[in-house]
């Protein structure tokens, strides 16, 4: 949903994703006929309750499941025409765990630099740069996952996708291990660097409040289902915020 003229960044044309566990009768819809558009520069947050299909969004688009139906584009490209390393490094996934993989904070945010073949002066700036805007502490650089809490590796893997800056970023809970005053600062940095327009960003939180702060659009999700795509200022957030607690409170009494 927009108003802009250029051409859209990804779209997404009756996606569905269904989870078999061993025949047709075991199978399981995770999404249904999902469509939309993303347009470049855009701050977008997914939101629904559990179980909605949010965090299988994010990984059809990074091309960690591939969807059983419908079509995805990115720049007008067939995602299964674009190799999925290559992909990855335009649509960059930040899960709500991250994983460091035996590195140390310094080799993790320098990896995907090296990888695309920037110099060490330009990587040396940018892990700088990154640094200061995230306010990631230099006796940090040294440490390894052990040595580093959930809400720290949090902030590495989000500081990791901003030196790096992809034409995409997707965000799973980024913020859910951060406490509320790093979150909104977290949230305002991504905000700044949609309107720079280099970077697209598509974040799944549960968070209302955040999401306000952070989008200027909001998917909802429920059951699979694409049930709404609003621009925040024409979102009714209690009215929202109800509908959100009542899909909750019904997903909760069917597992009982």
């Amino acid at each position: 949903m927009t108003s802009t003229n250029q051409k859209p960044q990804l779209r997404l044309e009756q996606v569905s994703l269904v989870k078999s566990l061993g025949g047709a009768l075991q199978a399981t819809p995770i999404l249904t006929d999902i469509s939309f558009e993303v347009f470049q520069g855009e701050a977008i947050a997914i939101i629904g309750p559990s179980g909605a299909g949010k965090t299988s969004l994010l990984r059809l688009l990074n091309r960690l499941s591939e969807p059983t139906g419908g079509m995805i584009y990115l720049d007008n490209h067939h995602y299964s025409n674009i190799p999925a390393i290559q992909l990855r490094r335009q649509v960059m996934l930040v899960p709500q765990e991250p994983k460091l993989l035996g590195m140390t904070v310094r080799q993790t945010l320098a990896y995907p630099l090296q990888l695309r073949g920037d110099s060490k002066s330009d990587i040396q700036q940018r892990l700088q740069y990154g640094m200061e805007q995230l306010h990631i502490p230099e006796d940090w650089l040294e440490r390894t996952e052990l040595q580093l809490s959930v809400g720290q590796r949090q902030l590495v893997a989000i500081a990791r996708a901003f030196v790096t800056q992809p034409p995409v970023l997707l965000l799973d809970e980024p913020t859910s291990a951060l406490d509320a005053g790093r979150a909104n600062y977290i949230l305002s940095v991504l905000r700044d660097l949609t309107q720079a327009g280099n970077t697209t960003v598509l974040m799944v939180n549960h968070q209302l409040d955040m999401a306000k702060l952070f989008a200027k659009r909001v998917l909802y999700l429920q059951d699979g289902r694409l049930m709404q795509d609003t621009l925040t200022t024409d979102i009714n957030w209690e009215k929202l915020r109800d509908r959100l607690l009542q899909a909750e409170t019904q997903a909760a009494e069917e597992w009982r």
